[in-house]
């Protein structure tokens, strides 16, 4: 079995405890700026071709969170601890660049309305509305699996990657089915 041996000391020393409070406080404040910038903030109006092609750039992220989420099971799986760490931190980075992407595109261009397709619009809100609910329990299961990870306390890490795993997955893969139904139906 690979032994893995990456801690951060700073970490280790912290509270369990403390640490899921400063991870709650900084997910609560994060889900207060979003819900701000999409549906309180008019957005900017700028448009160009840059803009315009941030949601494809979002969706490349998300399947590369998807691909590197997965690659990362299948390692850990094997007991490949070094490599599934180094996916699951592509996965934490490729989602970082989506979050990044999505502040810029809903600042500039705004929100995307779905039209009113009888047939299509009740699945495409269900998909975005289990997506954006799901989206908002991920960020704190992330971070506090990556957290318990860092500080060594691997078997707390495994009990709460159970639930993080299906959960980041969904909202990686259904951020994509959301871009793929959009520019279907929106154009």
């Amino acid at each position: 079995m690979e032994a893995l041996q990456v801690q951060i000391p700073a970490l280790r020393a912290t509270s369990n405890s403390k640490a899921i409070g400063v991870i709650l406080l900084l997910s609560a404040v994060v889900f207060a700026f979003l819900f701000w910038l999409v549906y309180i903030k008019q957005a900017a109006g700028v448009h160009s071709k840059l803009i315009a092609a941030l949601p494809a750039v979002n969706a490349g992220f998300n399947s590369l969170s998807t691909l590197f989420l997965i690659s990362g099971l299948i390692a850990v799986l094997r007991k490949k601890y070094t490599l599934h760490l180094m996916f699951m931190f592509s996965a934490l980075i490729s989602s970082a660049l989506f979050f990044v992407c999505y502040v810029i595109y809903h600042n500039a261009h705004g929100d995307t309305h779905f039209p009113h397709i009888p047939t299509v619009r009740p699945i495409y809100l269900a998909i975005l509305i289990s997506h954006i609910t799901l989206s908002a329990v991920a960020v704190p299961l992330i971070l506090t699996s990556f957290y318990l990870s860092l500080s060594g306390r691997y078997a707390l890490h495994k009990r709460v990657s159970r639930f993080t795993f299906p959960i980041w997955l969904y909202v990686s893969v259904t951020g994509v089915v959301v871009f793929v139904m959009l520019k279907e139906y929106v154009g």
